[in-house]
């Protein structure tokens, strides 16, 4: 399965989840690629579409490879197995995580404008353009629980199987369109267009309005 770009896999995503949920009051994408896709499963459900401005924490030695994720309020999570085989030291792990703090303080000011933000009672949608290890969405959904969530529902294009038995425990739903059982994976891997998306791409899907 292999889709043109995010556009695409965020309507095949909306048609692919309208009719197995009961209620969405709000879609979180999480910036930047995950809000292109989360755009157009709010179009399909027709519901809000707001950000959920999570944090990859980066190996040092290769800031693509996450040993963990921090949420807004500074929450740090770990992967036990990546933190010990880079063997990353209590002080290497928050000195990454305050410089991923001030990008999401970065981030909140640019596109939420410093919103509060309101999620109690609601049913939420969190959408990603994939997932590879979890990390940022498993903080993300943590996250909103602590805010007043009633149910947070998780809903990606594509991720490899084990992702969704480790991340299944943590949200209320978990679909997933292509489940990939492949050796090695990528996010990347399932799109013919996986170009960066920019701040300003971002901006002027949000114009139109966000809670």
């Amino acid at each position: 399965m292999v889709f043109s770009d995010r556009k695409e896999a965020g309507r095949i995503l909306g048609e692919y989840i309208r009719d197995k949920l009961e209620r969405v009051d709000l879609v979180m994408g999480i910036p930047r690629g995950g809000v292109v896709v989360a755009r157009e499963v709010a179009r399909v459900l027709g519901v809000p579409l707001s950000l959920l401005i999570v944090r990859k924490l980066g190996v040092p030695s290769n800031p693509e490879l996450a040993f963990g994720a921090i949420d807004p309020e500074g929450c740090i999570y770990t992967d036990s197995w990546t933190v010990e085989y880079f063997k990353l030291s209590r002080e290497v792990i928050e000195e990454v995580a305050r410089e991923e703090l001030e990008k999401i303080r970065e981030r909140e000011k640019r596109f939420l404008k410093d919103r509060p933000l309101d999620v109690k009672g609601k049913i939420v949608l969190v959408v990603d353009d994939g997932i590879a290890t979890g990390q940022t969405v498993k903080a993300g959904v943590e996250y909103l629980k602590r805010m007043g969530a009633s149910k947070v529902i998780v809903a990606v294009p594509v991720c490899p199987g084990e992702t969704v038995k480790r991340l299944g425990p943590y949200a209320d739903g978990f679909y997933c369109y292509h489940v990939s059982e492949a050796s090695s994976f990528a996010v990347g891997m399932f799109y013919r267009d996986f170009r960066q998306v920019e701040d300003e791409e971002v901006e002027e899907l949000l114009r139109d309005g966000i809670l």
